[in-house]
């Protein structure tokens, strides 16, 4: 087991005699059988990991632009990370670091009494509510709504004097 990094032991992976310092994962490092057909030939291999390349790219991107909005922007910046996982070793050493860091908070945050949970809880339900009410001011309320809750929201939103014009 020397010369193994954790994603090796974490994987059950051996030492690696390629020279690509352990960026791209090779046909023995994967347990799907259609994969490995793929990573056998190069040119399917090569083909493939510019497809995986781009499209965790495409994933992590939007995944970006989505953070500052409520919503799952976090969620999908980790889906690409994910993908590009599948295929390259140095975003499965980053996925493995942010599960970690997770799984850290989350045990950390599960041996505080319950009422530290309810104000991290309350912390986060007042930054989204927050990042809410930001995005609707700055774009304005969706036409899509029904008519109830449009009216509700565009009342709730000049109640402080602001319309949605005017910020």
């Amino acid at each position: 087991m020397t010369g193994q990094g954790p994603v090796e032991r974490a994987h059950g992976r051996g030492e690696r005699g390629r020279g690509d310092d352990g960026i791209l994962l090779d046909a023995h490092d994967d347990e799907w059988e259609w994969r490995r057909r793929i990573r056998a030939n190069p040119a399917t291999a090569r083909l493939y990991r510019l497809v995986i390349a781009l499209g965790g790219l495409v994933i992590v991107v939007a995944g970006l632009a989505l953070v500052p909005l409520p919503g799952p922007g976090w969620l999908v910046v980790f889906a690409g990370l994910a993908l590009w996982a599948s295929e390259f070793e140095w975003a499965q050493r980053v996925l493995d670091w942010v599960k970690a860091r997770v799984h850290a908070w989350n045990t950390w945050v599960r041996a505080r009494p319950w009422w530290v949970q309810g104000i991290a809880m309350l912390g986060t339900v007042v930054v989204v509510l927050a990042l809410i009410v930001i995005v609707l001011r700055l774009s304005g309320i969706p036409s899509f709504l029904p008519d109830g809750p449009e009216t509700y929201l565009r009342r709730l939103l000049t109640a402080g004097g602001i319309d949605q014009q005017g910020l």
